[in-house]
């Protein structure tokens, strides 16, 4: 199961589990478009990867399957 993460790695926007901006690698590194669009040029500096939209969870399913309340922040990004 995702995690959706709840922010940017990058910029640290907040990125709640129904936002479209929100974009993940297959590692579910989490960053918002704005950043992947621009300083990443579409790849994760994490894993060199590309990125997908991440799905949004069905607000039916959050009371059970809650998304992830750890933020996670890179020390540099380009």
């Amino acid at each position: 199961m995702l995690e959706l993460r709840p922010n940017c790695e990058c910029c640290d926007r907040d990125l709640g589990p129904d936002n479209p901006d929100a974009r993940i690698c297959t590692f579910e590194c989490t960053f918002c478009a704005s950043c992947v669009d621009g300083p990443l040029n579409g790849v994760c500096p994490n894993c060199g990867g590309g990125f997908s939209a991440r799905p949004i969870r069905p607000p039916s399913l959050l009371d059970r399957f809650p998304s992830s309340t750890t933020r996670v922040n890179r020390q540099t990004c380009p």
